[in-house]
């Protein structure tokens, strides 16, 4: 995936870039991939050029902004993610595909907390709409596809699943209690049960409406 990211950067400046050139944004994409990973949005140019063993003069040159760094990758995580939901939808074996995407979703969110933050919404300074709205149809897409063939429960709406398993993701304490190292896919296992077909649903507390489509 580093490398859409790479040429999307290079696309924004020379377009005929260096060898050498492309080496630091290489590097920069890299460091700004593990960044993201640990510190989420909160990561800055310092952050990246420092991991990177670029000076920022180098970073500036190379990237047009820390965002725009940061949009190229995140973009390409999203669309990759999307590209594998849309191919889950396209499976013959719909529950295998489906109990995979889950895992690919819930694990990339989990192991990057700018990934997290950018699906959660508070990465608005981002120009990610357009990916995220791509993974949304695709989601939906698959969702349906799965209440279809029967593998997850048919009065769910679709946006339940996406927010399910969301919840995968561990915070890192609760009652006082540490996550284990494979909490999330402890988490994960508990949610993919509740999502197969079983006796239909409870209304909500208060005779909420569903939600609209």
């Amino acid at each position: 995936m580093t490398g859409s990211a790479v040429d999307a950067l290079l696309a924004q400046g020379d377009p005929q870039p260096r060898a050498d050139a492309r080496r630091n944004v290489e590097r920069l994409v890299a460091a700004a991939r593990k960044a993201l990973d640990e510190l989420g949005l909160a990561v800055t140019t310092r952050d990246v050029a420092q991991r990177a063993g670029v000076g920022l003069g180098t970073l500036y040159r190379r990237v047009p902004s820390l965002d725009a760094l940061l949009a190229a990758i995140l973009a390409d995580t999203i669309d990759e993610m999307t590209e594998r939901a849309k191919q889950a939808a396209r499976s013959p074996a719909t529950s295998q595909a489906f109990m995979a995407f889950a895992e690919t979703y819930v694990q990339l969110r989990a192991s990057s907390c700018g990934l997290h933050d950018a699906l959660s919404n508070r990465g608005s300074r981002l120009d990610l709409a357009p990916q995220i709205n791509r993974l949304q149809r695709a989601m939906r897409t698959l969702v349906q596809h799965a209440q279809e063939a029967g593998v997850i429960r048919a009065d769910l709406d679709w946006r339940d699943v996406p927010f399910a398993l969301a919840t995968a993701i561990p915070a890192n304490h609760t009652i006082g209690l540490a996550p284990r190292s494979d909490q999330w896919q402890r988490n994960l296992r508990i949610i993919l049960n509740g999502l197969r077909p079983g006796p239909a649903l409870a209304p909500a507390p208060g005779g909420l409406a569903a939600a609209p489509d």
